[in-house]
């Protein structure tokens, strides 16, 4: 008899311990929520950097919005017009500029490039706009990109950042998020 509850005991000892384990390991799990997998970046302001391929002037391209969603309107600035018949080199910057302390998003763009793409789309024949970097993969990144100019006249450049994780095919508008989404009006003379 002694056998038969040494047995009962030891069968209550080992399920006590299986339950105490995996209540162990579920409280500590618990505390560990998972990390999302991709967050969507903060952008207040973007900037656009165009310089003249043989020289003239450099002109840029701001968009700053501080407040996001708020009742403060946003402010975009055109330094000045474009040349006809140019070749631009273009540079986005990307910044959070919601903290004390600004912080550059170009980088961590750069660095996630499999799952973003700039789409540029004009309105007006005078202005095509192409992106020149690509991502590990060869697709389009937008983060450089040319800008050529033919004859003089008024264009409209809508950029958008589209943060397409685990779905870039590198066409736009294409599929993802919109991280920031801005329209330009420049002036070709």
């Amino acid at each position: 008899m002694n056998k038969q509850i040494f047995r009962i005991h030891r069968t209550r000892y080992v399920a006590m311990l299986a339950a105490m384990v995996l209540l162990v390991v579920g409280i500590s799990s618990c505390g560990d929520d998972p990390e999302p997998v991709n967050e969507e970046e903060v952008i207040t302001t973007l900037s656009v950097q165009l310089t003249p391929v043989g020289g003239g002037n450099i002109v840029s391209l701001r968009f700053q919005d501080l407040d996001g969603d708020g009742s403060g309107a946003p402010v975009k600035i055109v330094s000045g017009p474009l040349s006809q018949n140019k070749t631009y080199n273009a540079v986005i910057t990307l910044l959070d500029e919601s903290q004390s302390t600004p912080f550059d998003i170009t980088s961590e763009v750069q660095e996630e490039s499999e799952h973003h793409l700039f789409c540029f789309t004009v309105t007006g024949s005078n202005l095509i706009v192409t992106a020149t970097d690509t991502d590990s993969k060869g697709l389009p990144i937008g983060l450089t990109s040319s800008w050529v100019t033919t004859s003089a006249g008024n264009a409209a450049v809508k950029i958008v950042l589209r943060h397409q994780f685990e779905t870039k095919t590198g066409t736009c508008p294409g599929t993802g998020d919109t991280d920031v989404e801005v329209d330009f009006n420049v002036v070709v003379q």
